[in-house]
């Protein structure tokens, strides 16, 4: 049964008062890389299909829902009545607004067989990986990674009348090289490995395991810091996973006003950095309308359908906005400014190359990426986590040999008011969150005092 055809299936058995149906349909290509040598390759396909069922009530609308994999015709029904019985016994929703009916602007393609991706999408990928085996092999290095592309087709309908559906393609390579230099690190996120420059990335990993054949010891402290656009990327969407509204307003967060509120309107950076998220942004495109299988803080199954526009969470270094739901929009009495599954900081215009910001250094430290970060306080976002494959000196305008590896303590809010300078904003993507997040742009940064808290023994 095609997706949209059991989601008018079921919105057809719905007893409930209100019903909103969400059918995913994924196809997944993937492709392993060890030792200068592929090793497993393959594709996978996986349905879901979600139920959730509203029941009016005297003291207002209670939702129920339920969501199973690989739901075949004969089961809907009994899905549909799991979300119903799920509904009767819960009490009336906080977060209950008035279901969406139109749909939004991009929402179109309804009839439309679900999108597949395939092995077929690494065609340019894989002949470039097995020149860079050989490369490696040549020079006695070695190469690990992977690529992952997964294309999910999304419909939701919903008995006020709602009819919309997105194709979202997610793509990412990972590859690390090891050598006489230790280790190190790039990764790509991409929308169909068209843009993959895997020559690129095998360049620079080479020359980062040649830096590293000087190696030096160096203690804790703070250091003059560029950040790298991946590990910016890692900073930044804990920081905007932290923007919820609604946990700010009731006194939970780093965006929390003292005495009561949020901190919107307040200026975080004397550099004019802008973190935003959009859509329609060239080449990190994205559903233009909510998808929430799950009412949570910041999220509302009532929301489905909701249309989602440009964003500026910090505009020109102030804080702009918080990520919101209409119920938290309505508490707070702040534009409404639904989560979108992009993320891009810009600086100033004419931002300089991470390799121009190196050169201009006099005695720092560059980062290659972040790793195992986690959330030591809530209130101040303090998180710490390690440095991994390649932290470098920079003497004179001139890498000069690898570092020890670091335990960092840093707030990424905080963070903010310390920028020296912000470079060129490129795609990126974050390590420690590509599982989750693949959607983002980020510059370089300069900080004069990221805290290297204690010298770590990892490797």
């Amino acid at each position: 049964m095609r997706p949209q055809d059991a989601v008018e299936k079921a919105l057809a058995l719905s007893r409930a008062d209100d019903c909103v149906v969400i059918a995913d349909e994924t196809s997944t290509a993937n492709l392993r890389w060890a030792g200068n040598t592929l090793t497993t390759n393959g594709v996978t396909r996986s349905g879901r299909l979600t139920v959730i069922a509203l029941r009016e009530t005297g003291g207002g609308v209670a939702a129920g829902v339920v969501s199973r994999a690989a739901v075949d015709a004969g089961g809907i029904e009994d899905l549909v009545r799991a979300a119903e019985a799920d509904a009767a016994g819960n009490a009336p929703a906080e977060d209950a607004a008035p279901l969406v009916a139109e749909p939004p602007a991009g929402a179109g393609g309804w009839d439309e067989d679900p999108a597949e991706t395939g092995i077929g999408v690494f065609e340019r990928v894989a002949p470039a990986l097995g020149e860079a085996f050989a490369a490696a092999q040549a020079a006695d290095r070695r190469l690990y990674g992977f690529a992952n592309h997964v294309l999910t087709s999304t419909f939701v309908g919903s008995s006020a009348g709602l009819r919309a559906r997105h194709d979202q393609p997610t793509g990412l390579l990972e590859l690390n090289a090891k050598g006489e230099g230790g280790s190190a690190w790039a990764g790509v996120g991409t929308r169909d490995f068209a843009d993959v420059d895997v020559d690129g990335l095998a360049a620079g990993l080479a020359r980062r395991l040649d830096w590293g054949k000087r190696r030096v010891d160096l203690p804790a402290g703070r250091y003059e810091t560029i950040l790298p656009p991946s590990a910016v990327a890692d900073l930044m969407v804990y920081l905007y996973w932290s923007a919820g509204a609604q946990d700010a307003a009731d006194g939970r967060t780093v965006f929390s006003a003292p005495g009561g509120g949020t901190r919107v309107g307040e200026r975080l950076s004397n550099v004019p950095v802008t973190l935003s998220s959009d859509p329609a942004a060239p080449g990190m495109e994205c559903a233009p309308f909510v998808v929430a299988h799950a009412s949570g803080r910041e999220s509302s199954v009532f929301d489905n359908g909701v249309a989602l526009g440009a964003t500026d969470w910090i505009s020109g270094g102030t804080l702009n906005a918080l990520t919101q739901t209409r119920h938290s929009a309505d508490r707070t009495g702040l534009a409404l400014t639904p989560s979108i599954d992009n993320l891009a900081m810009t600086g100033p215009d004419g931002g300089a190359s991470l390799e121009e910001m190196v050169a201009r250094t006099e005695r720092g430290l560059l980062l290659t990426c972040l790793w195992y970060i986690r959330e030591v306080d809530p209130q101040s976002l303090l998180l710490t986590g390690l440095t991994r494959d390649g932290v470098y000196l920079v003497e004179d305008g001139e890498v000069v040999g690898a570092v020890n590896n670091f335990r960092f303590n840093e707030s990424p809010v905080d963070l903010l008011g310390r920028i020296a300078e912000a470079g060129r904003t490129e795609p990126t993507l974050p390590r420690e969150w590509s599982d989750y997040f693949t959607r983002a742009a980020m510059p370089a940064l300069r900080v004069g005092d990221f805290n290297m808290s204690t010298v770590s023994q990892a490797s």
